[in-house]
């Protein structure tokens, strides 16, 4: 079966779903540390979360670029991740999903997340031909994120390195061991309908 263009595929258990950022060792580290962001993380920016490693790895460099050499896996609340998605609008214009561009641009001033699709990656981060979710939260939603929906942060930077080594190395199948049993997130019929055209 062929993958779909739009689904969500993550990391889940019946209660929780884990998604990735990358942080500066000064926000990231203290995060992993204390399963909470510091002080210093701010609340009033939008901060996109993604729940595809590898897509990750592709926008962090392997956690390679500078202010993103320390990537956490983060596992949300279910109920949060889905209030989002409920809650958000598409990032861009979408003819036949919106009636017109005007109530699009109302949607996306009234909505608290945003969701843009971008290509899936392989593991030479290598565009695939169906999309990954990225998932952006702001102003209260990035606050009941920060402080409600996180049920542990991890830091995964070094399974990153090892993962990345073994690409180098030609080492596909240990490199393909090693990632995160990502699979299709349950979105049933309607969680998603807002999303994808």
């Amino acid at each position: 079966m062929p993958e779909p263009k739009h689904r969500i595929r993550a990391l889940h258990t019946a209660t929780t779903v884990t998604i990735y950022q990358a942080y500066a060792p000064e926000i990231g580290l203290p995060a992993a540390r204390d399963g909470r962001f510091p002080a210093a993380w701010k609340r009033d920016r939008m901060t996109w979360i993604k729940p595809s490693f590898l897509w990750m790895m592709y926008r962090c460099g392997w956690a390679r670029k500078e202010g993103q050499e320390t990537v956490l896996a983060i596992e949300i609340t279910r109920e949060g991740f889905e209030w989002a998605l409920e809650n958000s609008c598409l990032s861009h214009y979408e003819h036949g999903l919106h009636p017109d561009r005007a109530t699009w641009k109302r949607e996306l001033k009234r909505s608290p997340a945003r969701v843009q699709w971008d290509p899936e990656r392989d593991l030479h981060l290598r565009p695939l031909p169906f999309r990954s979710l990225q998932l952006g939260l702001a102003g209260e939603v990035a606050a009941r994120y920060a402080d409600e929906w996180i049920v542990s942060v991890k830091d995964v930077t070094a399974l990153a390195h090892t993962i990345h080594a073994h690409v180098r190395e030609g080492e596909l199948e240990q490199a393909r061991k090693l990632l995160p049993a990502e699979s299709a997130y349950p979105s049933g019929d309607t969680l998603l309908t807002h999303l994808a055209g």
